[in-house]
């Protein structure tokens, strides 16, 4: 196993300010001891949390100097992407995650420009000023109609200048496996992170996997609905989550990205359980 594997975490924007001191002081403070390279921070349905983003980023980058804005063009025109990007380019930051992005609702008729279009606005209003970040999806996005289309797509954004990518969870390790080799054969060479998940509410998973069409197998859904009342589901869910990880180190995956939602406790016992060294005295 990479005895120092790289680490990285997404937080999304604390909706008042009881949830803002937990995430920037106690959340914050027990994942940073894992000297992640970066923490990402989500942005809304059509920029609903623009202004929330853009505090998050400010905040976190002010204390570790590592955060990552999401980014998508959504309703706003060019110009309104571009304040904003130059806005985190003057307070130091260097890398964006840009995604497509969804409409809030009530704009259903709105057309949604793709994530190669804004890593291409980037990429031409400010060279290489920027590191960008996209989206990969090993079980194919939701959207595609094939797994060529899906492929056509995000080679596009990597032709647009992308340079690295995070995936979509997922809890079969072939898939990201299948995906490497895809990849490899279409001759698309960035970096491709493991996005990760950890299991600490059933019912929330099972809802969110629903929403975005992320895939739990079926053994997993078997095995986590034997244990909802079992004084060992924590334990088991930790469990599935580390030989997961286990298995993606081991197909030499540039490193691991722990989806949190705002949460340290079980992102922390899997980073412990693989060995990730900490900055605690």
């Amino acid at each position: 196993m990479n005895p120092s594997p790289i680490v990285t975490f997404e937080f999304f924007p604390p909706k008042d300010s009881s949830a803002e001191k937990k995430l920037l002081g106690e959340v914050l403070e027990k994942l940073s001891l894992f000297g992640p390279e970066f923490i990402s921070v989500t942005y809304g349905a059509g920029g609903s949390t623009r202004e929330g983003t853009f505090s998050t980023v400010k905040s976190i980058s002010e204390k570790l100097s590592v955060a990552v804005p999401h980014l998508s063009i959504g309703n706003d025109d060019d110009t309104k992407v571009l304040d904003l990007i130059s806005a985190y380019k003057k307070i130091g930051i260097r890398k964006i995650l840009a995604l497509r992005g969804d409409a809030p609702s009530g704009f259903g008729s709105t057309k949604i420009k793709n994530a190669s279009d804004l890593t291409r606005l980037i990429r031409n209003e400010f060279g290489s000023d920027f590191e960008i970040i996209v989206a990969a999806y090993p079980e194919v996005h939701p959207d595609s109609e094939d797994l060529q289309t899906d492929i056509s797509f995000f080679k596009e954004k990597v032709e647009a200048g992308a340079n690295s990518a995070i995936t979509q969870f997922f809890y079969n390790p072939d898939a990201y496996a299948n995906y490497l080799d895809v990849m490899e054969k279409n001759n698309i060479q960035i970096p491709i992170t493991p996005g990760i998940m950890p299991i600490t509410n059933v019912a929330g998973l099972l809802k969110m996997s629903k929403q975005c069409k992320a895939e739990i197998p079926r053994w997993l859904q078997y095995s986590l609905a034997d244990r909802k009342n079992s004084e060992d589901l924590n334990h088991y869910c930790i469990e599935i989550v580390t030989k997961l990880c286990e298995k993606l180190i081991s197909l030499e995956a540039p490193g691991l990205h722990f989806y949190t939602l705002n949460r340290w406790g079980a992102t922390t016992k899997i980073c412990q359980n693989l060995g990730f060294a900490t900055n605690s005295k």
